[in-house]
């Protein structure tokens, strides 16, 4: 394995990490160390206290070897996690496995990652340690091209875990420095360490001029000192240079730690060092600072201002109190500012919030702060669902998304209060949209169920509704009995209760199912019957989702008038009160019949407008179907070469959601039928390469390629232009074009044969090519151009489009 560390994937996805949004200062040895571990060991556990950074470490190494994994290096957080029966789907979701299945999540996990060559950092295992020690044990066994990279307190005790306690940051050596670091600012002597490195970078953010001088060298060799070199207790210090001189915060360092140690400090644990030093940041706070420093502490993943003020005031904070308290405990880093898409959040450190709840479980205030916070993002989830529907709807399930870890925790306090069974069900139901549209869908389907078993602990009203919410998760995850059983249940409670909403979303959700079992004629009556229940009601939402299924039954009948009617009804409703998301649904559906009735450019036009607000909302299954209407749209238009790559980014992305056409099954015939015409141009070999391209291609790439964003001229086969290559790519292309091999290739270059082989494939794929023949015309035609004038310097094309078919 160790020459897969360095060479390069030409893997489709490179999995999720953050950036890293301040510098990485020193750790080459450990992250060479790790990097070489990595290479002969699966499993390798980071270890140390809390804030020696060690999350810090295990990024930076992922971000180094993630071209050696051609299934990319995912992040799971376990931080804000709190129920260990939840740790399988937790990681299925870090790895954007959607969890369409209805198989058990360590199943759909084990499935998804046998095949995939992939990295996983299992991050802040300590208080899982035992329940991550079984799920990498499994993993690794059914997957022999995973490895794991987990940071933990304490090692895991897999069999041939590489266990790498990370220290602290290298300290000054002796006073004298004499090797000049112009990067502190004027020269000094000796090598400053690590720890110097890191205090001088983040003084310098809070203040530009700061820099280490003969002046103040031996104070700031103190202060790292007596940080013992731990990065989070340089930074926490750092940060107290807006008030004090580093003198002054050498002196109370001094003090605060002899009042907290009683005696030497060599003889304590390093634990201890950290809570001194998280002791001496918390009395630095004001009362109210303090105060709502414990009470943030009941957040999982953050906060945002409203949440703040909502949650934690009161009882000695006065709400308009609460933006300044929360300045101010930024200003000092107990809380992080992270700028979202849907505005301001902050988080705070996991080794702060745990000393901020031990403060306010000594309080005696938690469980009261708790149930504020459940009945707070309660709140949150009803305000969602009745704004669903408007133009507010992405901000609202973006939203949603980003406070996932809160809504989870909110679901978790309701579930384990005795009287909670019915808020947590109904709250659940409430998020039926964001289990949908993100990665969340099978925790989703399970929180239903753990709320449908509390039996009569639940109301019949709230159990109606859920049961038929619960019933279209299990028809997107082709769990058809469960479907089944749960919207007869559902239908007998709303004819009891003359529930006409109800009985509306049964009827719709009741044709799904006989969609799915080809029986289109009742799948309309179904939804014929719903139609009028929604109308009664006033609501936009079953009314528009009746209506794009019943145009997908009509058309699938050969119905084109009608099918196009129940479209156009339900793009004027989405288009009356701004919304998108149903309007997307609805131009897929649109587009099908546009596409049976032989328009290929409009319902093109439809499909791609219908992928462009899938794809901003993170919506796979609305992605998958798009993909496969565009490569059967190609395909009718003697595109075979792009509707096989079509059908490779759709084969990927039904993948990842664990069920092939996804809630569309019925339509599975025009998938074979395209496929079917694209093997008789191509011929086998030529279709699967082209399939294989596609499903090569990164995620943004594919959908960039699926949009046609990167193809801005066309030519008279419908072959876009392709993305321009870059200067290695050319050189290469010109190797091909004189004839020489791979090999020879590498060799002419100085690079590994595998390397020549991953341009080559990035070439043809650039190009839109499936041989090296067509590579070398295109090589000859741009010659010919050149000498005629029409490439400029350098040589990129002045003509926008590529006069080659493909």
């Amino acid at each position: 394995m160790t020459a897969v560390i360095t060479s390069t994937s030409r893997g489709r996805q490179m999995g999720r990490l953050p950036a890293e949004v301040t510098s990485f200062v020193g750790r080459r040895h450990e992250v060479a160390e790790v990097k070489q571990l990595l290479s002969a060991s699966r499993a390798v556990t980071l270890t140390g206290v809390g804030g020696v950074g060690k999350t810090r470490l295990a990024l930076r190494v992922g971000h180094e070897v993630r071209r050696a994994f051609r299934d990319g290096v995912w992040l799971v957080e376990l931080a804000a996690l709190q129920c260990p029966d939840l740790l399988a789907q937790v990681v299925a979701e870090a790895l954007e496995i959607r969890g369409r299945t209805a198989g058990a999540p360590m199943t759909v996990l084990t499935e998804h990652l046998r095949d995939k060559q992939a990295l996983v950092i299992l991050d802040n295992c300590e208080h899982l340690v035992g329940e991550c020690a079984v799920l990498a044990e499994t993993l690794l066994r059914a997957a022999g091209e995973v490895r794991i990279l987990a940071t933990s307190r304490q090692a895991m005790g897999l069999v041939g875990e590489q266990v790498v306690p990370v220290p602290t940051l290298s300290l000054p050596e002796c006073p004298e420095w004499d090797v000049p670091r112009p990067w502190l600012g004027a020269p000094v002597r000796g090598d400053p360490g690590e720890a110097v490195r890191l205090f001088a970078e983040r003084a310098r953010a809070v203040l530009p001029a700061f820099a280490v001088t003969e002046d103040n060298r031996e104070v700031v060799a103190g202060i790292v000192r007596r940080l013992d070199g731990l990065p989070l207790g340089i930074e926490l210090a750092a940060v107290r240079l807006r008030a004090l001189s580093a003198q002054q915060l050498l002196d109370r360092l001094e003090n605060r730690f002899r009042l907290l140690t009683g005696g030497s400090r060599a003889v304590l644990p390093r634990h201890q060092t950290l809570r001194a030093l998280i002791d001496w940041s918390y009395t630095l706070c004001s009362d109210k600072e303090r105060l709502l420093w414990e009470r943030a502490s009941v957040f999982a993943g953050g906060l945002d201002l409203e949440a703040a003020e909502a949650v934690c005031s009161g009882a000695g904070i006065a709400r308009e109190d609460v933006v300044d308290l929360v300045i101010g405990l930024v200003d000092k880093s107990v809380l992080l500012r992270e700028d979202h898409r849907d505005g301001v959040r902050y988080r705070i450190l996991e080794t702060l919030r745990e000393y901020g709840r031990e403060r306010l479980l000594a309080s005696g205030q938690e469980d009261r702060l708790r149930r504020r916070h459940a009945g707070y993002y309660r709140e949150l989830a009803a305000r969602a669902r009745a704004e669903l529907f408007g133009p507010g709807q992405v901000a609202w399930l973006t939203r949603l998304q980003v406070e996932h870890a809160n809504l989870r925790t909110a679901l978790n306090t309701f579930s384990a209060a005795p009287s909670g069974a019915e808020t947590c069900l109904s709250m659940a139901t409430d998020l039926l949209y964001h289990w949908i549209t993100s990665y969340y869908l099978g925790e989703g389907r399970g929180w239903l169920e753990r709320g449908l078993a509390a039996g009569e602990a639940t109301g019949e009203e709230v159990r109606a509704r859920a049961l038929w919410a619960g019933g279209w998760l299990a028809i997107i995850q082709a769990d058809i009995p469960a479907a089944t059983a749960l919207l007869r249940e559902s239908r007998r409670l709303g004819e009891r209760l003359g529930d006409e909403s109800v009985l509306g979303y049964v009827a719709l959700f009741s044709g799904m199912t006989a969609m799915w079992d080809g029986r289109a004629g009742e799948a309309i009556e179904r939804y014929e019957e719903a139609l009028p229940r929604h109308r009664g009601t006033g609501d936009p939402i079953g009314l528009s989702l009746a209506l794009v299924r019943l145009s997908l039954a009509h058309s699938f009948l050969g119905e084109s008038s009608a099918a196009v009617a129940a479209g156009e009804e339900s793009l004027a409703i989405s288009d009356a009160y701004g919304e998108g998301w149903h309007r997307a649904y609805t131009m897929m559906a649109l587009g099908v019949e546009v596409w049976r009735q032989g328009d290929l450019a409009r319902a093109a036009e439809l499909e791609s407008q219908s992928l462009a607000f899938n794809r901003s909302m993170g919506d796979w299954q609305g992605v998958g179907i798009t993909v496969e209407v565009l490569a059967w749209i190609a395909a009718s238009g003697r595109q075979c070469q792009r509707a096989a790559r079509l059908l490779g980014i759709a084969q990927n992305v039904w993948s990842s959601l664990g069920a092939a056409m996804s809630g569309f099954g019925h339509l599975t015939r025009y998938h074979d039928e395209c496929a079917a015409l694209c093997r008789e141009t191509l011929g086998e070999a030529g279709f699967a390469a082209a399939v294989r391209r596609g499903g090569r291609l990164p995620c943004d790439e594919a959908l960039a390629y699926a949009l046609q964003e990167d193809i801005p001229g066309r030519d008279g086969n419908g072959q876009g232009e392709a993305a321009p290559l870059t200067r290695r790519e050319r050189e290469i292309a010109a190797l091909v074009a004189r004839g020489m091999t791979n090999r020879e290739i590498a060799a002419s270059l100085v690079i590994a044969q595998r390397t020549a082989e991953c341009h080559i494939e990035h070439i043809l794929t650039k190009l839109g090519f499936s041989s090296r023949a067509q590579i070398a015309v295109w090589v000859g035609e741009r010659a010919r151009q050149a000498e005629s004038g029409g490439e400029e310097p350098g040589g990129e094309r002045r003509d926008s489009r590529n006069r080659l078919g493909g």
